[in-house]
């Protein structure tokens, strides 16, 4: 059976078309049909076709395709990094996601004061240092990343050991950190990068467990000198429970020194355990962001004055201490907060 020939009931115009008159043999022709009236146009209504229903992907194949995209970007070249060598997309999808499980899970990190934090622009946060290793700097990258309203990555000064070190240091680039240098600070902040610094060193992060939160001395003040010159403001940073991952009871000076660093550790577990006793103690943590301290109200220049940078120093150490203090008489116990 052929097809029926359709023919449209409306003309140009949405006026109707008159219907057509069938011819009839032995007829007389056709009368012709009325005149046209004129009829309202109905708007048509149409019922809107059902979206297409198909499998939702699951989280898994999500995950594979994401990691499918960050490997096509990988071979293909199409990332991005600065001179510094940080490389936002391998920061992203590697390095704070191996970070998180120990943020969140081990050492149940809470922030306070993540309002302290500007959103965008220049800052120095300077934070207290302690360990043994420095994991207290690697959450505080992850606390400024996840926590803050706009989250922001953190750069850090970091100490030429670091990046002396097979892979660490090549590692610690991508990551967008830095040698702990005047220029490289400045050259940061002039950018309008977070910057971090933890001026104790060695010193505090090696320090013996009976010292715990006890702030060594900040050095000559060159975090302040940086933060001046570019007119950004100070952020005092304390951070409470890392002082308790690796209870450091004594130290093997002379293995230290065969092996080029500044301490060899002697811990409750570490090397009495052997590998097992790299792994932290799960203790509680707390990293309070304070208010922060401006730099663009003094003059030009007063960065070369001696006096000014020391009193500036001592003013956000003691911002520091004192924090630590607090926080800590607020806390139950090392392990469950």
């Amino acid at each position: 059976m052929g097809e029926a020939e359709v023919i449209p009931l409306h003309g140009p115009g949405g006026r109707p078309r008159p219907r057509p008159t069938p011819r009839r043999r032995g007829l007389t022709p056709p009368v012709p049909a009325p005149a046209e009236q004129e009829v309202e146009p109905v708007a048509a209504t149409t019922t809107p076709a059902p979206a297409p229903v198909g499998p939702v992907p699951s989280e898994l194949e999500h995950a594979v395709g994401e990691i499918a995209a960050f490997l096509r970007r990988r071979l293909s070249g199409r990332y991005a990094v600065d001179q510094f060598g940080f490389d936002p997309d391998l920061n992203e999808n590697v390095i704070l996601p191996v970070l998180r499980p120990l943020y969140e899970h081990w050492f149940r990190v809470e922030t306070i004061g993540v309002e302290n934090v500007p959103a965008e622009g220049g800052a120095l946060l300077v934070a207290n240092h302690s360990g043994t290793l420095p994991l207290d700097a690697l959450m505080t990258v992850v606390a400024t990343h996840d926590d803050l309203p706009t989250p922001r990555n953190l750069r850090m000064l970091a100490a030429d050991l670091v990046f002396g070190m097979p892979g660490a240091g090549a590692m610690a680039r991508k990551a967008g950190h830095t040698l702990a240098c005047n220029p490289d600070a400045e050259a940061l902040l002039a950018a309008g990068e977070l910057v971090g610094v933890w001026p104790e060193g060695f010193k505090g992060i090696g320090k013996a467990y009976a010292d715990r939160y006890k702030l060594q001395r900040f050095g000559r003040g060159g975090f302040v000198s940086a933060a001046l010159r570019t007119g950004v403001p100070i952020i005092p940073c304390s951070i409470v429970g890392a002082e308790e991952i690796y209870p450091k009871i004594g130290d093997l000076g002379p293995l230290a020194r065969l092996l080029g660093v500044p301490y060899f550790p002697i811990t409750p577990t570490w090397p009495l355990l052997g590998p097992l006793g790299l792994v932290p103690l799960p203790s509680k943590w707390y990293i309070e962001f304070g208010e922060p301290i401006r730099t663009d109200e003094f003059e030009p220049g007063s960065a070369d004055d001696p006096m000014l940078v020391f009193n500036l120093t001592d003013q956000v150490r003691e911002n520091i201490q004192q924090t630590l203090y607090r926080l800590l008489s607020g806390r139950r116990n090392a392990f469950l907060g």
